[in-house]
């Protein structure tokens, strides 16, 4: 059968300890797809991760609220309409100091894995 489309009506959502929602919509986690990796993230207010260097490029579209990048000390915040593109091998720091949720989507190149995120000890 030639599947011409694929609607995602359940993604998967990633356990957290963080109070991070992840939903990741197409991906290694979902479908098993190592090209590519799309989620659908809320950031909880003063939620953060620690410094990583990923194997991939990471696109992040601010849905609402805002985020702040830590890239190789620089730091950089977005607001609800704008968009990053992190090239892979970059050393970066994701978090959300601010007072409101941030809801934003990130699409990973080649797909995230935890093998290819190369986070920090914390």
């Amino acid at each position: 059968m030639n599947k011409k489309y694929t609607i995602q009506k359940t993604p998967f959502v990633v356990p957290t300890t963080d109070g991070k929602l992840i939903e990741e919509h197409f991906g290694n986690a979902t479908n098993g797809s190592s090209k590519v990796s799309i989620a659908h993230m809320i950031a909880p207010p003063g939620w953060s991760e620690p410094f990583q260097t990923p194997e991939f490029e990471e696109y992040t579209y601010i849905i609402k609220g805002r985020k702040q990048f830590n890239i190789d000390d620089e730091i950089v915040v977005l607001e609800a309409g704008q968009s990053i593109k992190i090239e892979k091998n970059v050393r970066i720091q994701y978090s959300n100091p601010f007072t409101e949720p941030c809801e934003y989507l990130a699409v990973c190149l080649p797909a995230f894995s935890i093998d290819l995120v190369h986070r920090e000890d914390s």
